[in-house]
């Protein structure tokens, strides 16, 4: 069996799909003034899929680009929550529209040398097409993570999708694109990582795995941080 190139897990076959090492993460506008206009999604499920797919990057050692429009001017801090994932992640700060239009960006994806792109922002029909049209053009190929994704409405952000499709993109989830990079169960190298990602983020799923584990197989239950009320914060003081 052949490994990647950090050693630390079997490298996938390709054939039309996504591995950890053919493809890189763009994470385009994931903040507050974003988020309040997004009409078409339910907001705090795109965070929790947003936060999932970035640590599900994390575990699988893909490169994440992460990028952010008029911080200071208009659309705020990139959403804490993300900022946590990747906390000494150096962010692209832009005043374009379009992400591809902004040499810093564009130079940080080619720098992966990876012609794979798994594309997310807010809103659809803006930060995300419009980049993504652009690197299809470019010779890459663009996965959409749609649920990490959002738009003023749900008839933009279905136009948007159209166009993207339209113009070659593919679509994915959040978790298509973990599990695609997981692939087999028997890839004990990452297999704990991603059931701790699936219990936290994905509802269901995750707690059908918790009852099969407990329930079925008699494991220990899974212990989460204990809660601890924040203290004031000095602001308030």
């Amino acid at each position: 069996m052949s490994y990647s190139s950090n050693g630390n897990r079997p490298k996938l076959s390709e054939k039309g799909l996504l591995t950890p090492d053919n493809c890189v993460v763009a994470l385009i506008d994931h903040q507050p003034q974003m988020l309040f206009g997004t009409s078409n999604f339910d907001r705090q499920t795109i965070i929790n899929n947003t936060v999932a797919l970035a640590k599900a990057s994390r575990v699988f050692d893909v490169p994440v680009v992460l990028t952010t429009v008029e911080t200071k001017a208009f659309s705020g801090n990139m959403w804490p929550q993300l900022r946590a994932v990747f906390p000494g992640q150096e962010l692209i700060e832009r005043s374009s529209m379009n992400s591809w239009d902004d040499k810093n960006f564009v130079a940080a994806i080619e720098k992966t040398g990876r012609k794979k792109i798994v594309l997310a922002g807010l809103w659809t029909e803006t930060c995300v097409a419009l980049p993504t049209v652009q690197a299809i053009h470019d010779g890459y190929e663009v996965y959409v993570a749609e649920d990490c994704c959002g738009d003023v409405s749900q008839l933009a952000h279905d136009n948007a999708m159209k166009r993207v499709i339209q113009a070659g993109a593919k679509p994915v989830t959040s978790l298509s694109t973990m599990l695609e990079w997981q692939r087999d169960w028997a890839h004990k190298e990452t297999y704990d990582a991603v059931m701790d990602i699936v219990k936290n983020h994905y509802g269901a799923y995750g707690i059908g795995v918790e009852y099969v584990y407990t329930m079925v197989h008699g494991a220990p239950a899974t212990k989460f941080p204990e809660y601890a009320i924040p203290t004031a914060a000095l602001a308030h003081k």
